[in-house]
């Protein structure tokens, strides 16, 4: 790589005041494979704080690389805390385990699960296209296509199967709280995956009845949530006859998953 090429990179990303500019240019140069035209037009994109993500087509995610795109939520080092947990409470790997992934997005959460199960089946819902073809590209990438059912629908009780494990990581920021984000968040990801309603509760007032009744009598619910949340969360899952069994925090130390179960 050029080292004049490099550092007007990096000063570009510098002052558009990307963090780790000059990791990013270095990613940049590979992804563009030398060629200094496709270089400039990824950094170009990268000063106008699209996520790498997206200009890559990639995102690693528990140890696993997932394509993602526009239209898809870039997975997070912290929603690792929701595998992390269902080992915890599942560390038969063997198991033939049901899992349902109740808005899947990239198919980060349910194709993790099913590489961790060899044995296990599972069920992803989301209500997008663009959600379910990412989740079959990334289930077919990583060789769990075949024990992998998508759906695309919404999270109606009435037509969701029992399960032993579900994974949900439903969007939970307040709506005005939304363009307070980093650009790369509020500008480019998409707002169904992240707008919470008002109170940052709405949606899961809609997962909760899903849950009760995918959960049965044994499964386990494994939630992501925003902080504070836990507690009003927990309100919530009460009504239905849900209990939560454990609450976990992620790598910073913020409270991030609630482990839920039926309270009867």
């Amino acid at each position: 790589m050029s080292q004049a090429l490099l550092a007007e990179a990096v000063r570009r990303l510098s002052a558009a005041s990307v963090d780790s500019p000059r990791r990013d240019a270095r990613i940049l140069w590979n992804h563009a494979q030398g060629d200094r035209a496709a270089f400039e037009a990824c950094v170009e994109r990268r000063a106008a704080r699209e996520p790498i993500a997206y200009i890559v087509g990639h995102k690693e995610f528990w140890s696993l690389e997932f394509a993602v795109g526009p239209g898809i939520l870039v997975p997070r080092p912290e929603t690792e805390t929701l595998i992390e947990q269902v080992l915890k409470f599942h560390p038969d790997r063997a198991a033939p385990l049901r899992a349902l992934d109740l808005g899947c997005g990239s198919g980060c959460l349910i194709v993790s699960f099913l590489k961790e199960f060899p044995n296990a089946h599972g069920m992803a819902i989301d209500r997008l296209d663009v959600a379910c073809d990412f989740t079959r590209r990334n289930a077919e990438r990583h060789g769990v296509l075949g024990r992998c059912e998508i759906r695309q629908g919404d999270w109606s009780g009435k037509t969701l199967p029992e399960a032993d494990v579900i994974l949900a990581n439903p969007p939970y920021i307040r709506t005005d709280d939304l363009n307070r984000l980093e650009p790369e968040v509020a500008a480019y990801e998409p707002r169904g995956a992240l707008d919470g309603g008002a109170d940052g509760l709405q949606a899961y007032r809609m997962l909760a009845p899903a849950v009760a009744i995918s959960v049965g009598r044994s499964g386990l619910g494994f939630v992501e949530v925003g902080i504070g949340q836990a507690e009003p969360v927990g309100a919530l899952l009460a009504v239905y006859g849900l209990k939560i069994i454990g609450i976990a925090p992620d790598l910073a130390g913020t409270p991030r998953v609630l482990v839920i179960g039926a309270s009867g």
